[in-house]
């Protein structure tokens, strides 16, 4: 894997990471242990977005500030994306959310697109796209192609996931060698249907309480 594949070492997220593999897990807690990574890995995948300065006065006097100057957009892949979802509105209030509909066929594993939120041409100038699993990398290649037809450049979308696969994680930098990738953790081992091991399990079930 390139530098341009961040894993993130810390205590908290490590913990968090494990509370949401276990079965014990409730819905509620799996909701709130997947917005907790998510606003951790917002805050530090933004560490280098530009900024730019203004004056302004507080109180007491003048002073020069900062804002963000890129225009950002969220792109949920649905719908597990969602429960990412809050917690980069919560970093990024304004940000427009366009969501993408994606699942992955069963006998072929290859995703298949039913729904697109994307405008006629971007309003905006980078793209957090959010997916809280990346095991064949599949999907999240789908994503990214839609987007870079879109007219969004790879080099302007950050891809965030709160668990990838070894094999996923590969798949996607073959086919998007720019791409830059923010993920809580990593498995290095995929089960013959395509799913992370040890995992999450269905992570969209989990959040939503759909489990059978």
């Amino acid at each position: 894997m390139s530098g341009k594949v961040n894993v993130l070492s810390h205590p908290l997220v490590n913990a968090e990471l494990s509370k949401l593999r276990r079965t014990s897990t409730t819905s509620k807690e799996f909701r709130e242990g997947i917005n907790h990574i998510s606003l951790i890995l917002g805050i530090e995948s933004s560490r280098n977005l530009e900024e730019e300065t203004f004056d302004g006065d507080t109180p007491v006097g003048p002073f020069t500030g900062t804002k963000i100057k890129p225009r950002i957009g969220l792109t949920p892949i649905l719908r597990a994306g969602l429960g990412m979802t809050d917690a980069l509105l919560t970093l990024f209030p304004e940000a427009p959310v366009y969501h993408l509909g994606l699942f992955r066929e069963k006998v072929s594993l290859q995703p298949v697109e039913y729904y697109s939120k994307l405008p006629p041409s971007p309003p905006v100038d980078n793209i957090l796209l959010l997916d809280p699993l990346i095991a064949t990398g599949g999907t999240a290649c789908a994503a990214l192609g839609m987007i870079a037809d879109w007219g969004i450049p790879v080099q302007n979308v950050k891809l965030l996931c709160v668990l990838a696969s070894e094999v996923g994680l590969k798949h996607v930098q073959a086919e998007y060698p720019e791409l830059e990738i923010w993920a809580a953790g990593v498995d290095s081992e995929l089960t013959r249907d395509g799913i992370i091991k040890p995992g999450l399990g269905d992570t969209g079930d989990r959040l939503f309480n759909t489990l059978r």
